[in-house]
């Protein structure tokens, strides 16, 4: 935000371009000294009220609010540590039965814990490496290829795992793989420090196939019942275009490799060391 956007003087000579502590707290009606407080921490749970008119004088969006309120409040303590990497058999039959369009079942720390025939075909590379969409993303440069618009998703994953890092603070999996991106891409530094939080549930997504071209994919987010921390992706194309026509091709080279469209593929089950359902070192399965 900037000063001129609520009707404060702006100025070449202020140090930063947003707000000062004193500007915020006078839009948002309360004291320096107590805005101060809460910025430091040393004001514990703030009232919805004090919280409701920040989120006014910000002018944070649903999705910013809720992480404003997990982050002065606290998460739910009955929040799971961990994201389940095992996906129940109902959810693998549905995926086995998509076998028009690409499907798979991610957790909220972007492991692809399962996928069809289509979905393992296009994301070939992905399942190959870590199995991992974010570690995928900003360490392999083959992503930034993959991805047609790859700034614009490495924002939106950065800005999601964020989000999902306020809502688990004890997932020990998330802070590895927060420390991993952080400490191996300059991108994700970046962008983690610009404190951004989203939650994209639907739209559109360019591929690039390395024998089929651009693809352009309509996605979806389905939570999963019963796991908040996982969700269900389709990616469909719009009908009758070249990206229908394209896929029809991808299913029939999944038949002939012998990976017949109902199969889905799914990471073995794992015990001991943490770690991304289809990690580095774990051979798939076909079933």
């Amino acid at each position: 935000m900037t000063p001129e956007s609520v009707g404060l003087p702006g100025g070449s000579r202020r140090r930063v371009p947003g707000l000062r502590r004193e500007e915020l707290a006078q839009l948002a009606g309360i004291s320096v000294e107590y805005y101060q407080r809460l910025e430091q921490g040393r004001s514990q749970r703030p009232s919805p009220e004090v919280l409701n008119a920040l989120a006014r004088a910000l002018s944070l969006d649903e999705v910013e609010r809720a992480h404003l309120e997990t982050l002065a409040i606290g998460p739910d303590h009955d929040s799971p540590a961990h994201a389940e990497t095992r996906v129940r058999p109902e959810l693998e039959r549905l995926l086995a039965l998509m076998d028009r369009v690409p499907a798979m079942v991610i957790n909220d720390r972007f492991d692809v814990l399962a996928a069809n025939a289509l979905a393992a075909r296009l994301f070939a590379d992905v399942l190959a490496e870590e199995g991992n969409l974010a570690r995928y993303l900003f360490l392999d440069p083959a992503a930034r290829d993959f991805y047609v618009t790859w700034e614009e998703v490495a924002a939106a994953t950065a800005a999601q795992l964020r989000l999902v890092s306020g809502r688990h603070p004890r997932d020990r999996e998330l802070a590895g793989l927060v420390a991993d991106l952080s400490g191996d891409s300059a991108e994700f530094r970046a962008l983690w420090a610009g404190g951004d939080v989203e939650l994209r549930t639907s739209g559109v997504k360019d591929l690039r196939h390395p024998a089929l071209g651009v693809l352009t994919l309509h996605y979806e987010n389905f939570d999963a019942p019963g796991d908040p921390r996982q969700r269900l992706v389709t990616l469909t194309p719009a009908a009758h275009t070249a990206t229908e026509a394209a896929l029809q091709l991808l299913r029939t080279w999944a038949w002939a490799d012998g990976s017949p469209a109902q199969d889905v593929l799914q990471a073995p089950a794992q015990t001991g060391a943490p770690g991304p359902g289809l990690s580095a070192g774990i051979t798939p399965e076909i079933r």
